[in-house]
């Protein structure tokens, strides 16, 4: 099942999703079963991320998403998806949204929005220069899929099957977690590391926004596999005067409420962070990559312990006392000598995509708009 959170920037997650029995599959696909090249479209929670699906993984689409199936004999599907990421599609999306809670667009008034459309030989054109830059992005997220799954993989080996290097000669002994090698010792994340509990300044309050150059990130963006840019900047006034507190690159974030509950990310850059976010810091490095592969593969039963009705949420002393087994630091070390590259490739590759993405968003509205004589580049 897609959901929105699954549409933004062009793509579609097929990977991070929910799945549903054959039988509501069926009935959710009654009219229509999404395929390769369908254009899709958020309406709501948020509004206007779009993607387009380019797997043939059979899907469905959940309430808050719009299908686009263009005729190929009139619009080309890549040409639709860069006209909806245009500014001018963008404005009267956001021009249609109504709802004093959460934005959204109604159905009926997706039909009425207007772009212009050139012939379809100058659509493919202006889609396949702008493709260029998404297949690159493209090729980019599958060595990072690559990275991130080795590194998960090396994790499970060494800390959960505990094969490092050398096991063989070390034996296991009783603990609260089960046997562990010896050597290794049980402890609460809270009594080997920080812990820190984002905060949002005031609103009411501009001195804490305008003009500000603190990187600070909503728990939206903990969605993102590493953070690589803030949601927002707040003044070195917001940061002395308000609950912000900044956390160095290399923390490890969760997040504790509402509908990012349990995303776990971690950060290339220093950041503060809103209440819905909790860091964990190693402030001697040796465990930073180790405490981010912990937590990933903690996180479902640490979101056991989540309470409240409508808004389930896990607060920061949850997070502090789940129970690790803690490797001796010689062998986070060796640990690190090998993953940490892996991390640094990964964060280059995510960097590069930011850039391409950038490029693409620039050269977007001149290729729309004809301000760039699409001919005169040569194919």
């Amino acid at each position: 099942m897609l959901r929105t959170t699954n549409v933004r920037n062009g793509y579609v997650d097929v990977e991070n999703v929910r799945y549903v029995t054959e039988e509501t599959y069926k009935k959710w696909t009654r009219r229509l079963v999404p395929k390769r090249g369908d254009v899709i479209l958020t309406r709501e929670a948020p509004l206007g991320d779009v993607g387009k699906i380019r797997t043939d993984e059979m899907v469905f689409l959940g309430q808050r998403l719009y299908h686009f199936r263009p005729d190929p004999e009139k619009l080309d599907a890549d040409f639709l998806l860069y006209s909806l990421l245009g500014d001018d599609l963008q404005s009267q999306i956001k021009g249609f949204g109504s709802g004093s809670t959460v934005e959204h667009m109604r159905l009926e008034d997706i039909p009425s929005l207007e772009f212009n459309v050139p012939s379809l030989p100058l659509q493919r054109r202006i889609a396949g220069i702008l493709s260029a830059y998404d297949d690159l992005i493209e090729n980019s997220q599958r060595r990072i899929k690559i990275l991130e799954s080795m590194a998960r993989a090396l994790y499970r080996e060494w800390f959960v099957h505990f094969r490092f290097p050398g096991y063989e000669s070390v034996p296991r002994v009783p603990s609260p977690l089960g046997e562990i090698p010896q050597g290794w010792e049980v402890k609460r994340i809270g009594d080997c590391f920080r812990t820190v509990l984002g905060g949002t300044p005031s609103r009411s309050k501009p001195e804490f926004w305008d003009g500000g150059t603190i990187p600070w990130i909503n728990s939206g963006k903990v969605n993102d596999l590493r953070i690589t840019e803030a949601s927002e900047l707040i003044t070195p006034l917001a940061l002395e005067k308000s609950a912000a507190k900044l956390m160095p690159k290399g923390t490890t974030v969760l997040a504790i409420t509402g509908a990012t509950l349990g995303q776990v990310s971690f950060l290339e850059i220093e950041t503060t962070a809103n209440q819905s976010v909790v860091g964990i810091v190693d402030p001697t490095g040796y465990f930073s990559e180790w405490v981010y592969l912990t937590i990933c593969e903690r996180i479902e039963g640490i979101i056991k312990q989540a309470s409240g009705g409508a808004q389930q949420h896990i607060n920061k002393e949850i997070v502090n006392d789940v129970q690790v087994s803690l490797p001796p630091h010689s062998l986070a070390a060796d640990f690190r000598g090998v993953v940490a590259p892996m991390f640094r490739e990964l964060a280059a590759l995510l960097f590069q995509i930011r850039n391409l993405r950038r490029s693409r968003d620039l050269l977007l509205p001149r290729l729309l708009s004809g301000q760039i004589d699409v001919e005169a580049i040569p194919a």
